[in-house]
């Protein structure tokens, strides 16, 4: 056998461990892991010099906004940010013009990733309460989960939140038990909108509209309630459900004490709840606005526990770009839009969290690949290094150090990603591979590679 491509003398992160081995691929797929001598023939041969051979990033939450708001973001250049930061496989969250609420709507949004996307890409379905009868229907097609939201549509965003919403708890009720007879999981963005709407009203009052107010507008108690909310319902209606985006050891809280009776319940943080506190906040403002926001260092602190102990299972970057222009709209930090970019920084930070001896190599790999894969589906195909896996890998330097510089970003919303802007961190990728094919090198990701992604989804 000849191979395409062999990666040598690397240290290949495997389900065993790592191992000075090489890689050999054919066919967009591994086919051996072996001591370089042992390794095949191949048309082409890239010598890792040492480096670390990971498997290639699986991100659980992403937000394109393609079709419809595509001057933030398009597939094309999301995806190359993905690729950029060791990301193969990237979770497209349902908040589009219109959302995937149908198969027809879904299929479209499937069709513009085909055409665009340099890395493989997978999608959650729009669950809402107003359009109940689309679940089942959409829960046919190849979709890894739903996702809805526990609010009305946000102030002047009603096209991109139709069919993603439910605003009450009777739809909420309504809707888990729709989702529960799909067999799916449910992804829930958790935080009580009721608490919320009212302190945000209080504070407009009072003239209370800096950066830090938005963390104080959203206090632990607007997660840690809905969280509860979502375990009764879930286990009452029988629903599988993800936590999305947790930001409170509270809630994690909950989250393992419902696990212990049993209870299928998921939990997703992300690199910003950990890395960041809402002093961030106060320097950024805007920039550092998201949902639910962030918290004092001390819950930071707090929610590293959960991410140690494994009741945190997955991290996803929860990339959510915008223009600076919208940042920068007003100076009620309560109209600016919330999220920002960061699916460049996940890989990153996580290995520079490996580097302080927070975390395990072997631990990461489960929080940023291994675990999102099998939670949805799509282990081992994707997720891991073994012997027919596609083969989606990262080859890191482990102990390059290298210094944060937005410019450099391949999103469209680069220049929004102002929170991690000049820090230093250990840890880059050098290389991307996507199916056997290198679709990022030294940083560089050529839009020659659109198109080169596929959808992927659980069997049936």
């Amino acid at each position: 056998m000849i191979a395409d491509l062999l990666i040598t003398n690397v240290k290949v992160h495997t389900e065993q461990g790592l191992v000075d081995a090489g890689v050999a691929v054919k066919d967009g797929r591994i086919v051996a892991i072996a001591v370089d001598a042992c390794l095949p023939e191949a048309k082409e041969i890239i010598n890792g010099q040492g480096q670390y051979l990971l498997p290639g990033g699986v991100d659980p939450h992403v937000h394109f906004r393609d079709p419809g708001r595509t001057e933030r973001e398009t597939f094309l250049t999301g995806s190359m940010a993905a690729a950029a930061g060791g990301v193969t496989t990237v979770c497209e969250h349902p908040i589009s013009m219109p959302p995937p609420y149908s198969p027809d709507i879904l299929r479209k949004r499937m069709e513009i990733a085909a055409s665009q996307s340099v890395v493989d890409f997978a999608f959650f379905g729009a669950a809402g309460a107003d359009k109940l009868e689309e679940i089942a229907n959409v829960a046919q097609e190849d979709i890894i989960a739903f996702k809805t939201f526990f609010h009305e549509p946000p102030e002047g965003r009603d096209l991109e939140f139709a069919g993603l919403t439910m605003a009450n708890d009777a739809k909420i009720y309504e809707g888990f038990q729709e989702v529960a007879k799909t067999g799916k999981i449910l992804a829930i963005h958790a935080e009580n909108n009721d608490i919320i709407a009212n302190e945000i009203k209080k504070m407009r009052a009072a003239g209370k509209v800096s950066g830090i107010h938005h963390a104080q507008s959203r206090p632990p108690i607007s997660e840690i309630e809905s969280v509860a909310k979502v375990i009764c319902l879930a286990e009452a209606t029988g629903t599988r459900v993800e936590l999305c985006h947790i930001s409170t050891g509270g809630a994690c809280e909950l989250v393992k004490q419902a696990r212990s009776r049993g209870q299928e319940v998921y939990l997703e943080t992300c690199p910003h709840y950990l890395f960041l506190n809402e002093e961030a906040l106060e320097k950024h403002g805007a920039f550092a606005k998201c949902n639910p926001p962030l918290r004092s260092q001390e819950i930071v602190d707090e929610l590293w526990t959960y991410v140690q102990d494994g009741t945190i299972q997955m991290i996803g970057s929860d990339h959510g770009p915008f223009l600076p222009a919208e940042k920068e709209s007003s100076k009620d930090i309560f109209a600016a839009p919330a999220g920002f970019p960061g699916i460049d920084m996940r890989l990153p930070l996580m290995l520079t969290a490996v580097k302080q001896g927070r975390l395990s190599l072997d631990r990461v790999i489960e929080l940023i690949s291994t675990n999102p894969a099998k939670i949805y589906g799509l282990f081992p195909q994707k997720g891991t290094i073994q012997v027919g896996s596609d083969a989606d890998l990262v080859m890191v330097d482990m102990d390059k150090e290298f210094v944060v510089d937005r410019s450099k970003g391949y999103s469209k919303s680069a220049d929004t990603g102002r929170v991690y802007d000049g820090w230093t961190l250990t840890g880059q990728p050098t290389m991307t591979v996507v199916r056997g094919k290198v679709v990022m090198k030294d940083g560089i990701v050529s839009a020659d590679n659109a198109a080169w992604g596929r959808l992927v989804a659980p069997a049936k």
